[in-house]
This record gives C-alpha cells, structure tokens and sequence, in this order.
C-alpha cells in the first residue's frame, strides 16, 4: 500500500447559464460574447452542450481560497462580458421556467455525437452542475478511496441542491438535475473496484468495443478523471452563491483528506452497499437539508443538522491541515438558512403572496439569482493570500 501523501490539489469546474436581462429567460451566447471570454479567460471557458450554457474551470489550486479567487475572477469576468450584450449569468442547476424544446445544441463535433449516440435523453440536458477535483495522484489510492468516498456523496448533494423546478413547475424535488442527468448512460453512484486495474480494464472493454472515445464519457457521480491524476465529484448541483460553493468544495478536499489519513494508518471507512447509499441519494435529492439521511449504524433517519454537525467534527483535522477550516464550518450557514432551492421557493412564495402571477414570481427567482451570482465576490477578489 502507498504511503505516499497525495497533493490535494484542487480544479473546480462550475457551469453556467445565460438570461436575458429584460425577459430573465435563457439566450444562446453569441459568438462575440464567447471569443471576449476566451480572449479574457484564457482557456479556462469553454462552451457547453446548450447554447445557453457557458462552462468555466480554475487553475490548478493548491488551497479553498485559492480556488475562491480564481472562481470569483472567473464569475466576475463572465457577469461583465455578459452584461455587455444585454445578459447575465445564472450559477443555478435549471431554469425555473425555461423549456428544453426551444434550447439549441453547441455545434461541436463531442455534442454533435451525444445527440446522435443518446436521442432524446440529450435534448433534455437543460442542467448545470458543480465538478470538484482533488489531486490524488497515486492510482491504487485513488481506487480505493473512490470506493469509500460514496458514503459521503448525499452530504455534498443535499448542501448544493438548486433546482426545484422544471418548466415553471415545482417538481417537489430539491436537486431535479439528478432526475434529468440520471437518465443518461454510466451515471449514478460508481461501482466499486478493487483495484485500478480492474477499473481500466472494465473501461476499456467499453471502450474497445466503440460506445465510448475515453473515460470522459463515464459521468458517475463520482470518478477518477481522465483527464488529470485527480478523483473527481460530479453530483453537486451549482451554488448560486460562491460562499456556498466554496463550503462543499472545503468538505469534499477535507472528506478525501479524511480518507486518505485512515489509510495511511491502515484503517478504512466502511463500505456499504450501493442500495443504502442510494436511498441517501434520493433523500438528500428529493429534501436537501430539510429531511434528514439514514444514519446506517443507527438504523434511523437523523436530522441533518446533525449529520453536518458530525461531519464538521470528522474532518476538522483534515480541514485544519489543509487551510480550509473556516469554509468547513460555513457549512453550517446553508443547513441553518437553506439551500438555493429553499430559497427559490421562499421567493416565489412571497412575491405570489403579494399578488403576483406564477410567472410574474419566478422571475423574481431568476432576479434573486441573478443577484447571488455575484454576491461576496469583491471580498473574495480582495482576500490576502494565506501563505506558510
């Protein structure tokens, strides 16, 4: 067993959409708007399957607050390039009120295959979501703490949940996104694997027999990159606030973190079985923080403020190690005053209350949103790097 310590370096993936100021519904960017975000960012934005889509990654971090910096430089060019055409970018995983039917596809040869490999299933992929990467550079390691890490995977799910609606409907789920991406192929929770060989040599049977290019086309909720030497969680929904995002990107490096220093001592988290963990899952996608998770030893469901409680206690070495502590404890502001989806529906509750239309209230949501998108943003621009 390796005993060398991995980096924990950090990538942050985050994707976004595109609004209208004056309508709040979703636009295709332009192609001026997309060559200014290019030429402004570097290669770290790309477009995304949707026209109305706009995908942006940071640098390679080595801390949580460096990773908030380079978010919020990227959220802040995008929000004033958009301006200038009229637009503003949402950090939310669906459109209250948007309609698949009439969004376009990104012509590119990668999107250009999914839409002739998935059908329909593709049409549908109005969502955006939150990728994490931890750099976990040994692959045996990364394998095995793939196999561990799904335990935690409702936690992060239910702190990000921002999409309670679909076509101006409340669907009465907190993560709808996971409805929709879940119809896709090779998503959900990972197998286990017991080794890295195992996991290639299954991937490459898919592979070999011409389904797939790579490994980029495998989008478990959870999954070593193809990409970089980095284990990658794919279940968070967008966080229309960067604080927020940054509290699930603290936990998900600290989780790992966690894991790793169990190993090194010989020891592991239990694993338990897909089934169990799958029922958090869909808790945690159908409530957020407002219904809690099945405790498994216990044999009950526990309140999640409790769960976060525990959690924030687990990793608190980990997080100290690593200089996010502060951003680990703010975890506990989302379960204390809501996710983005407990917010959403706060909104349209109030502005219905007050006489307006359904309509009339969900743009009040996409306003609300448009706001959070750069809330805090300054402060993180202007936060002193942590040094030693």
């Amino acid at each position: 067993m390796s005993t060398h310590q991995p980096s924990f370096t950090l990538g942050v993936e985050e994707e976004y959409l595109l609004v209208d100021r004056d309508t709040l519904d979703l636009v295709a960017a332009p192609e001026a708007l997309m060559a200014d975000c290019t030429a402004e960012l570097e290669g770290q934005v790309s477009p995304e399957f949707l026209q109305c889509q706009i995908e942006v990654g940071t640098e390679v971090c080595r801390t949580v607050a460096e990773a908030g910096r380079d978010l919020a430089r990227l959220r802040t060019a995008i929000a004033n390039i958009a301006g200038n055409y009229g637009m503003a970018p949402l950090a939310v995983s669906c459109h209250p009120f948007a309609d698949w039917h009439k969004q376009h596809f990104t012509d590119k040869q990668r999107y250009r295959e999914l839409e002739r490999d998935l059908g329909g299933v593709a049409r549908r992929m109005l969502i955006c979501g939150m990728h994490v990467h931890v750099g976990i550079d040994d692959n045996e390691t990364r394998i095995d703490l793939m196999a561990q890490l799904p335990y935690f995977l409702p936690h992060l799910l239910a702190l990000s949940t921002s999409s309670p609606y679909w076509k101006g409907d409340d669907t009465g789920l907190n993560s709808y996104r996971l409805t929709v991406f879940d119809n896709m192929p090779r998503t959900g929770l990972p197998p286990r694997f017991s080794s890295w060989s195992e996991y290639q040599q299954s991937v490459q049977i898919i592979i070999d027999s011409g389904l797939i290019e790579d490994g980029s086309k495998i989008w478990w909720d959870l999954r070593p990159s193809s990409r970089f030497p980095t284990l990658e969680s794919r279940i968070c929904d967008v966080s229309p606030r960067l604080d927020d995002a940054l509290a699930i990107v603290a936990l998900t490096q600290s989780i790992m973190h966690m894991l790793w220093r169990l190993r090194s001592k010989n020891q592991r988290w239990r694993i338990h079985d897909r089934f169990l963990v799958g029922e958090n899952r869909w808790r945690a996608q159908r409530y957020g923080v407002s219904n809690g998770l099945i405790d498994f030893g216990k044999g009950a469901v526990v309140e999640f403020a409790d769960l976060i409680e525990e959690l924030i206690d687990l990793v608190r070495e980990d997080a100290i190690a690593l200089g996010c502590w502060p951003e680990v404890q703010s975890a506990r502001r989302i379960v204390e005053y809501g996710t983005s989806a407990d917010r959403q529906r706060a909104i349209e509750a109030n502005a219905i209350a007050e006489g307006a239309s359904v309509m009339e209230a969900q743009k009040e949501v996409v306003r609300s949103l448009i706001a959070e998108f750069t809330e805090g943003l300054e402060t993180r621009l202007n936060a002193e790097p942590v040094t030693g």
